[in-house]
């Protein structure tokens, strides 16, 4: 998959919401709160039982949405949520199957990278787009400002701590696209229903 495509979906807003389900019937409430704030991207990560429903949700109830899917670790995880009608996928690291693999599916996925040495062994692949993670433990800002310099034309989606206040000084950076964040559909909101006050933050994230 080309790095166009894969830019389509790292350049479509500041801020990816990254999600973790519990109840598949809350998948599509917030996929289309996120969307009345002008967020249109949402990664639903594979980490809770109700994840797969939860794709599906999304992929009928709010097409508009570009569902990706989160925590996609081997080859049959990244054919079944294409399957699932997601249009991208995002691994938390890069195995030697899904680099050698992820181009004979239909969709682009952003691999997890936390050294130097991951993103040359995605280079080896052809890959310039990378999930930095778990972005604050692995140095945060400092980390992305020192890869800079060898890795001129990589960009990053850092992911892993990122909040409000410290969202605008990652995306500050020149080889920074997006980042990913679980605050714009934190949990407690969620479980609450409180699709109003989601897509207030949906509103501030777009507009950053």
């Amino acid at each position: 998959m080309s790095t166009d495509v894969t830019d389509i979906y790292m350049n479509m807003c500041p801020i990816m919401p990254v999600v973790a389900l519990d109840k598949a019937e809350d998948a599509a409430p917030l996929a289309a709160a996120l969307v009345e704030g002008g967020v249109k991207i949402i990664e639903v990560t594979l980490r809770t039982e109700a994840a797969v429903d939860a794709m599906k949700a999304i992929a009928k109830d709010v097409p508009e949405m570009a569902l990706g899917a989160g925590t996609v670790c081997n080859m049959d995880q990244l054919k079944m949520v294409e399957d699932l009608g997601c249009k991208f996928a995002i691994s938390p690291g890069l195995t030697e199957n899904l680099a050698k693999n992820m181009h004979t599916v239909g969709i682009p996925l952003l691999p997890g990278v936390s050294s130097a040495s991951d993103i040359m062994r995605g280079l080896d692949y052809g890959l310039e787009r990378f999930k930095l993670f778990p972005a604050s433990n692995v140095g945060g800002v400092g980390m992305l400002k020192a890869l800079g310099g060898p890795f001129p034309q990589i960009r990053f989606c850092p992911t892993g701590g990122i909040n409000l206040d410290n969202a605008p000084e990652y995306l500050a950076l020149k080889n920074v696209s997006c980042v990913g964040a679980s605050f714009l559909a934190p949990k407690d909101m969620i479980n609450d229903h409180d699709w109003a006050g989601i897509t207030e933050r949906a509103k501030k994230a777009a507009s950053l």
